[in-house]
């Protein structure tokens, strides 16, 4: 079935003030990064700057695979979603490239970097250092949202 036919049903597509709003209220998604085996799929916690880009933090040092892959990715894909019920959703996928932040500017992302949501546990291995912040820059965004009410609840 298509987005076209599933508008029938419910479903819309966001504008860009849409996107933008939803992406300024979530602070997780999924990162996608290119591999010889297809995705590779990160969790992440992001911080969003209102416009084109989300800024997220890894911790672990070059050793870790999603680093290494994200080094050497020139385009990656992020999805945001939020679920409340099968009837009530929203989604955004992004394309984009991927770059690492110099530490030199890293005080300068501070306040959009502290809206990033994380499990205590990395506040601690942040604390310890081994970090490295991206950059990554919109080019590409759809989002789509179902707000409808389920079968047998439609109003007359």
């Amino acid at each position: 079935m298509t987005i076209d036919a599933l508008e029938a049903a419910g479903l819309t597509r966001m504008d860009d003030s849409n996107i933008a709003a939803f992406l300024s209220n979530q602070r997780v998604g999924v990162l996608g990064l290119p591999t010889e085996n297809g995705p590779y799929m990160v969790p992440l916690s992001f911080g969003y700057d209102g416009d084109r880009l989300l800024y997220f933090t890894f911790i672990g040092g070059s050793a870790s695979r999603k680093q290494q892959l994200t080094e050497a990715a020139a385009d990656a894909a992020v999805l945001v979603y939020k679920v409340e019920s099968m009837f009530h959703w929203e989604s955004v996928l992004l394309q984009g490239g991927i770059k690492a932040v110099p530490e030199s500017e890293w005080d300068d992302l501070a306040d959009v970097l502290d809206t990033a949501w994380r499990p205590e546990l990395f506040e601690d291995a942040i604390e310890d250092g081994d970090i490295a912040v991206y950059r990554f820059r919109i080019d590409e965004k759809e989002g789509l949202r179902h707000a409808g009410l389920p079968p047998g609840f439609e109003q007359e």
